[in-house]
């Protein structure tokens, strides 16, 4: 039982493994929704990232993104 802890951990996890991040462009939803995005990130910039004024701009793009 004592190696439980060194083989693993207590619940079989590997400790100090190092998690490596998904590549850019894995997921169809990066590749969906492109003109939505465009648009939101454009006004977020122009407006001075003012969420309020892009509110019409967030809508459409998160609704693209549930209907997809």
């Amino acid at each position: 039982m004592d190696d439980l802890f060194f083989t693993g951990g207590v619940f079989g996890g590997t400790r100090g493994a190092r998690v490596v991040p998904l590549e850019k462009g894995v997921f169809p939803l990066d590749h969906e929704c492109e003109l939505e995005k465009k648009d939101y990130l454009n006004c977020q910039k122009t407006s001075g990232h003012q969420s309020e004024t892009c509110r019409e701009f967030s809508k459409k793009y998160l609704q693209c993104r549930m209907e997809k």
